[in-house]
């Protein structure tokens, strides 16, 4: 019986730190980089949504550098859509979000085509197009890649439950194990009169020894993955939401220089994207009250990461200065061309909202990469060290099962 407890106690714990293994690996080879593709995803369409209306709205004189990052945007939409694809199972309700943007991107693609072929032969037409466009992108593209992050936040959330949970299994067979290991030592004893057993105390400093490898791995494991999450997958899903905001408010500060004053629907947005992302509040509001996608990701940052938000939160102070100022122009003086100058600028100007915007951007993008680093640096390995406790376990499992056996069988010899 002690045999077969020992033997039980490898074995159900080396099985329990093989699951968590698996999920920790997933978290870092599969969960995560799904998740923040599923992010990627959205912000590759967003800012192709914001770059086509930049480009449209320069027309003739639309730099290079625009048009390829507005094609660098699909290729990449199309890059991270395939492989999400190829890497989701069959099952998963993410197939159904990435099927139906890739069934809209060409749409989409095609509808910001014949709006750059419209405004530069000077057809009104064009402008239609282009919103029409951005109605798709904002109305199918954006939402099913909204519902894809979420799905993959959820897998992602799962993974990281496993891969953090307690084995209660093997702890509670680790005492029933030693339990019988002393109640049999202490039998003896009143049999025999004889204190120690060499064997039977071989197999409880193997059991003990087990556990405590399990005990230390499984703490150090489950700091590491918490570490990974507060420092690394947490700050990059509210850092994400971020960007998209930042995108979104862009997106409808250049519609609505293509609408023309024929709607105050991109006003609207704009005031509303602005207000979700850094809502107003006095210039000496603490930083933990303040309310928006900005300051939570600025909250959420770990150190590496903090001052690079803080950079764009202050060109985003003055994209948003700048951008009262173009529509004080536009509304107050009915000087559209000059509210336009200082909003686009095909010749990369500095004292543009779009010079403040790409500040805002680049800033993120920055602080996206340092959170990224701190999550690998945090979860990389930890599934190896799982595994390597799972072999020992089980060893020592064994080692216990034929000290158990040995001291036994000397005691019984006696009788004989």
């Amino acid at each position: 019986m002690l045999a077969a407890l020992t033997v039980a106690f490898g074995a159900l714990t080396a099985w329990q730190l093989e699951t968590r293994a698996q999920a920790a690996q997933r978290v870092v080879s599969y969960s995560q980089p799904l998740s923040q593709a599923a992010a990627d995803i959205h912000r590759s369409l967003a800012d192709a949504d914001t770059t086509a209306a930049t480009g449209f709205l320069l027309a003739g004189a639309e730099p290079k550098a625009v048009r390829d990052r507005y094609e660098q945007d699909l290729a990449t939409a199309a890059k991270l859509i395939a492989d999400a694809a190829a890497r989701t199972t069959a099952t998963s309700p993410a197939q159904g979000s990435l099927a139906r943007i890739n069934q809209q991107l060409p749409f989409y693609s095609g509808l910001v085509e014949s709006a750059r072929t419209n405004n530069r032969q000077g057809f009104p037409l064009g402008g239609a197009y282009l919103r029409y466009a951005s109605e798709q992108m904002q109305t199918q593209l954006l939402p099913a890649a909204a519902e894809l992050t979420t799905i993959e936040n959820g897998e992602l959330a799962a993974d990281y439950a496993e891969a953090k949970a307690v084995p209660w299994g093997a702890y509670v067979l680790a005492l029933l194990t030693l339990a019988a290991l002393v109640w049999v030592q202490l039998t003896l004893f009143r049999r025999t009169n004889r204190v120690f057993n060499p064997g039977l105390l071989g197999a409880t400093a193997a059991v003990l020894a087990g556990a405590l490898w399990l005990t230390v791995t499984g703490l150090t494991a489950s700091a590491a993955l918490k570490q990974s999450d507060r420092e690394g997958a947490t700050p990059l899903r509210a850092l994400n939401a971020a960007r998209v905001d930042v995108l979104t408010a862009r997106l409808a500060e250049n519609l609505n220089f293509v609408a023309r004053g024929s709607t105050t629907r991109y006003t609207d947005q704009w005031l509303k994207t602005t207000q979700h992302l850094s809502a107003s509040a006095p210039a000496d509001t603490p930083v933990d009250q303040l309310v928006g996608t900005l300051p939570e990701a600025f909250r959420l940052a770990p150190p590496q990461a903090r001052s690079l938000v803080a950079d764009a939160r202050a060109q985003y102070a003055v994209w948003d200065e700048r951008h009262t100022s173009a529509r004080k122009a536009e509304v107050d003086r009915a000087d559209y061309q000059g509210a336009l100058d200082a909003t686009v600028s095909a010749v990369g100007a500095t004292t543009t909202a779009d010079a403040a915007f790409n500040g805002t951007d680049q800033a993120l993008a920055k602080a996206a990469d340092a959170e990224q680093e701190r999550f690998l640096a945090s979860a990389k390995g930890v599934d190896g060290d799982l595994r390597t406790t799972a072999v020992a376990v089980a060893v020592l499992g064994l080692v216990a099962a034929a000290a158990a056996l040995r001291g036994l069988g000397r005691r019984l010899a006696e009788y004989r």
